[in-house]
């Protein structure tokens, strides 16, 4: 093994000369041909900007030994856990570059440097963004969104339970209302990315979780920790190894008044207000997930010589990577029309959408998550096997993207739930006609 990467792998197989072509500057350079027809000046200098950060970062880090969760601060400082908008309330303004097409670009240089990290701090956003739309300058709640915005400290949001999955309407937690306007909190929270490594949780619940009425109770709340009623546990996914998801077990847990972001009845509106940010996250993951096989595929494949030529140039690896890369690159312009789009018509009505174009663009956003969770499962299989032993060692990052596609179909809602959320749009399109 070269003195080079002494520290990272376990055993070097791929040769000094493909593995320096596969590093992240090329990666880098690679993606940006790509985008360059699809993407405006602005897009592609944002991705310039960070894409230089990574590089920067890549020389201070070991992505086979580092806890992931030390390197947020790093790129909170810079801006960029989140673009999807400003934050005027805490002096976070960027000004044109945030928007939910500025996010998607992030998320594409970001995932080039480090998947797992990316998704990681996607799970930040989904916190975020409930504390931003309902924080009503309440001092707690500017911290908790400061914290997580510039990186000091990742989040969480607590929807499922372990007996709670794709029905979280229905929470088994109970949040029991208090006379001065605090909550009580018991129950079992499951399955939520970045909780043991967290200081603030958004947490979903009802005061009778028995009720018929629950999904009309349902209370949202922000929560701090560490605190002796809440126990943490991790609960650890082979997949995706650098990230902490957690089982969160509350026992007569108090949440004072202050820190009530959506009072009893208020929950479900406000957790489905989230669909479209939390869809097109997973979107945005997805794209750059395709993005990054391909480009360790692309690059491999072009200097791997098996038969006295490029295995890029044998009918059986170059038709199957092409067919992926089409695919990739058209649902890439699809999300990016999307996000576009998205941006304008926000800015159009004040963020206020009018119900039934707010209910088009949850339906587009579950097209969306659904179409990007199946493609990346593909992609990142089939770019993995047409590199054969150098896709699934340890010697690149490829690994990663293997393991973080497995589980795309099921974060934020499985396969079957975004079908169903979908035969619901098209009841909705039927009637609007």
């Amino acid at each position: 093994m070269s003195e080079a990467n002494k520290g990272t792998f376990q055993t070097q197989v791929v040769n000094d000369e493909i593995l320096k072509n596969l590093s992240l500057k090329k990666r880098n350079a690679w993606l940006r041909v790509n985008l360059m027809t699809v993407l405006d000046e602005q897009e592609i200098n944002f991705f310039d900007e960070v894409s230089r950060f990574t590089l920067k970062m890549e020389k201070e880090v070991n992505h086979w030994k580092d806890d992931v969760y030390t390197w947020i601060p790093k790129f909170g400082e810079k801006g960029y856990v989140t673009r999807n908008q400003n934050y005027p309330e805490i002096g976070m303004d960027w000004g044109d570059l945030a928007g939910f097409h500025i996010e998607l670009i992030r998320s594409l240089a970001v995932d080039l440097f480090d998947t797992q990290f990316n998704m990681g701090m996607g799970a930040t956003v989904l916190a975020i963004n409930p504390i931003h739309a309902h924080h009503e300058n309440r001092q707690v709640c500017l911290e908790a969104l400061k914290d997580m915005v510039t990186g000091k400290v990742p989040g969480a949001i607590l929807i499922t339970e372990p007996e709670r999955g794709s029905d979280s309407t229905h929470p088994l937690v109970k949040t029991e209302p208090q006379a001065d306007g605090s909550f009580i909190v018991n129950g079992v929270k499951a399955f939520n990315t970045n909780a043991p490594k967290s200081k603030w949780l958004v947490l979903y619940g009802a005061p009778e979780p028995l009720s018929s009425e629950v999904p009309n109770q349902m209370t949202q709340l922000l929560v701090q920790i560490p605190q002796d009623s809440i126990k943490i546990e991790r609960v650890y996914i082979p997949w995706v190894p650098k990230l902490h998801l957690g089982k969160e077990t509350f026992t007569n847990c108090r949440i004072p008044k202050d820190q009530v972001l959506g009072g009893i009845g208020k929950g479900r509106e406000y957790q489905f207000e989230g669909l479209i940010p939390e869809r097109l996250g997973i979107a945005y993951t997805n794209v750059a997930e395709c993005w990054g096989a391909l480009a360790y595929a692309s690059l491999y494949s072009s200097m791997r010589q098996q038969m006295g030529k490029p295995i890029l140039l044998h009918q059986g690896v170059g038709f199957l990577l092409c067919e992926w890369w089409a695919k990739t690159a058209n649902y890439f312009q699809g999300l990016l029309r999307f996000t576009e789009q998205y941006d304008l018509k926000a800015k159009k009505y004040n963020n206020v959408l009018p119900a039934g174009l707010k209910q088009g663009f949850v339906a587009a956003a579950c097209q969306l998550k659904y179409e990007g969770a199946c493609l990346t499962d593909r992609v990142c299989y089939e770019m993995a096997n047409l590199m054969a032993g150098a896709g699934v060692c340890d010697n690149t990052l490829m690994q990663d993207y293997l393991g973080v596609s497995r589980i795309q179909e099921i974060v934020g809602g499985t396969r079957q739930i975004m079908l169903h959320i979908l035969t619901s749009g098209q009841r909705q399109l039927f009637k609007m006609i």
